[in-house]
């Protein structure tokens, strides 16, 4: 059928049950299928009475599911029909635990379904921003965590000559987080994008020796000696093994490298740096500083 103008919403019709005329009777009850209904208002509605069309507010009106007509019908008049005009839109209140998932839309927040794993940067969540709720991106409250991180150790002894600062032979990767280990040139490469101030620790066990001696560690920064990050642990041994280490705080850029060296100050004998466990080569970048 054409039309003029925008095309009508097509609604949920319904032709009310029948209804029975009472003599004397002015209201009744509208029903389809046997279940009360009730039309926005009486402009929501034709009604048929005696085969007339009756004019909505001045012939009928409409409360709820009661239609009430002008005035009591009597014996031998007939309800011909009332089609209701679409549904009202008034959904009212559902009853508790009645909306299920399935009448919901996928981007409702609702706490239905469980994450079961660690949010993706744009997964969002809501927050109060001084009493307005808000979604926000995980990305801006996850913080961060200590990477890069890596951790070196040497698979073999190593010698330390009288009196030479020696490379440490960390040839071994244990942690290495963003891949900036390098067990061929035994060093650590801070990753592109990863600058930032790095907590670096490093220490190595000495085998015995036969006099008194004073060991060194240093930390060398694209080939050169660290001499703020110098923490030389200067100490007298005797036939005892011992341990030499040094810890330090490094403000480095994407493309620093840092290496270990050693030395030893004991002109009888040459010490062994021990292997396995006995050298290790570790740091962490820290986060809000």
């Amino acid at each position: 059928m054409a039309y003029i103008g925008v095309k009508p919403t097509i609604g949920n019709f319904q032709i009310c049950d029948a209804i029975s005329v009472v003599n004397g009777q002015a209201a009744y009850t509208m029903q389809v299928g046997s279940v009360n209904v009730s039309p926005q208002s009486a402009n929501h509605m034709i009604v048929s009475l005696n085969g007339v069309i009756q004019k909505p507010g001045s012939s009928y009106t409409v409360s709820g599911n009661t239609i009430t007509f002008a005035s009591n019908l009597a014996t031998g008049d007939v309800i011909d029909f009332i089609q209701i005009l679409g549904d009202v839109l008034d959904l009212g209140v559902p009853s508790d635990a009645t909306v299920t998932a399935a009448k919901l839309n996928n981007d409702i927040i609702s706490g239905q379904t469980a994450l079961a794993a660690t949010p993706a940067d744009t997964d969002e969540l809501l927050v109060s921003d001084a009493g307005t709720l808000k979604r926000v991106d995980y990305s801006y409250i996850k913080g961060g965590d200590n990477t890069p991180a890596w951790k070196m150790g040497a698979s073999s002894q190593q010698s330390l000559a009288y009196n030479t600062t020696t490379k440490i032979n960390f040839d071994t990767s244990i942690i290495d987080t963003d891949s900036g280990v390098d067990t061929t040139n035994k060093r650590y490469t801070i990753p592109s994008g990863k600058g930032g101030k790095y907590v670096v620790h490093c220490f190595y066990r000495t085998g015995t020796g036969t006099d008194s001696a004073s060991f060194d560690i240093f930390v060398y920064k694209n080939g050169s000696l660290l001499n703020d990050a110098e923490d030389m642990q200067s100490f007298t041994v005797s036939q005892s093994y011992n341990t030499v280490q040094c810890t330090g705080m490094l403000d480095l850029s994407a493309g620093d490298y840092l290496e270990m060296y050693a030395r030893q100050a004991d002109q009888n004998f040459t010490f062994n740096i021990l292997y396995s466990n006995e050298a290790r080569f570790w740091g962490y970048r820290l986060i809000g500083v």
